[in-house]
């Protein structure tokens, strides 16, 4: 039930990785998805959302995310302007400080703002391998209890445990305290089959002939050595400019096939390794 509902919203999930999303929506458990780039771990939770039609949040990961960006930070703006107020009407101390770190005050930051809405969200930590080894502390207590502590205005259950989805590209070893609270599925690139139904259901009116070309060289191009390597996005891309420019047929033109490659390679290194020849030769082969 799932998994056709996923590939309604265009999103083909092999047997693994659709009983793994189907255990942790039953179990209420993260989901760690862990893959090279571009293999669609994002997307599972954009689908997700569209299929249980809820919110996703997401938060980006990056190097040097603190609880500030992520959890939640004070506005302090408004509790300065609050306190000159204050003490233009003569009013200190203790009452001050209590109004001015109040939930009026508060700004909600992704993890917060994800166990406060009335209806579970989905919330999408991306990439949480690039954030420091310190920021999944921070994790911890919201993905073992759903819930923050505030030091101010104390703890703060979830209203509704979302549904969490974190990714990783494998750029560093992630800690065994963060995988021991979630449930674990490794996302590879899509055999031939899987990734033909995918550029079907992206692209309904793709040529059967054309679509099998494409799968075939991009699939090809992943064999090479690159430094990016193209990710079923960029797939859909490629195919999108081929149907654009009007082309059925990946060897009838070396130039446009050439110039359409924009969509795949994204370093001045990988496009010059990979010629008009090299092309060539793999469209030749996907032919």
């Amino acid at each position: 039930m799932l998994q056709t509902a996923m590939a309604e919203q265009g999103y083909i999930a092999d047997d693994d990785l659709a009983m793994a999303i189907h255990l942790a929506l039953s179990l209420g458990r993260p989901l760690l998805l862990e893959g090279a780039a571009g293999v669609g771990k994002t997307e599972v939770a954009r689908v997700l959302s569209a299929v249980r039609e809820t919110q996703l949040i997401r938060l980006q990961c990056y190097e040097g995310l603190d609880a500030a960006q992520a959890i939640y930070e004070w506005n302090y703006q408004r509790q300065l302007l609050s306190i000159r107020a204050a003490a233009e009407d003569g009013e200190t101390g203790r009452s001050v400080e209590t109004r001015i770190f109040s939930e009026e005050f508060l700004l909600e930051r992704p993890l917060l703002k994800a166990i406060r809405q009335p209806v579970p969200p989905v919330l999408l930590i991306d990439e949480i391998d690039r954030a420091d080894e310190e920021f999944e502390a921070y994790l911890l207590e919201i993905l073992s209890d759903f819930q923050i502590t505030v030091p101010e205005l104390g703890t703060i259950t979830a209203t509704s445990r979302p549904i969490v989805i974190l990714t990783a590209n494998g750029t560093r070893d992630l800690s065994d305290a963060l995988r021991r609270r979630c449930l674990y599925a490794h996302v590879a690139y899509p055999d031939r089959n899987t990734e033909l139904a995918i550029l079907k259901a992206r692209c309904a009116g793709i040529e059967a002939q054309l679509a099998g070309q494409i799968v075939g060289f991009v699939q090809s191009l992943r064999k090479e050595d690159l430094e990016k390597t193209p990710g079923i996005a960029e797939m859909l891309d490629f195919a999108a400019a081929l149907s654009g420019l009007g082309i059925n047929d990946l060897t009838h033109d070396p130039v446009v096939l050439q110039a359409t490659l924009a969509t795949l390679l994204k370093t001045q290194n990988d496009r010059a390794n990979i010629t008009t020849e090299v092309a060539q030769r793999l469209a030749g082969k996907a032919a």
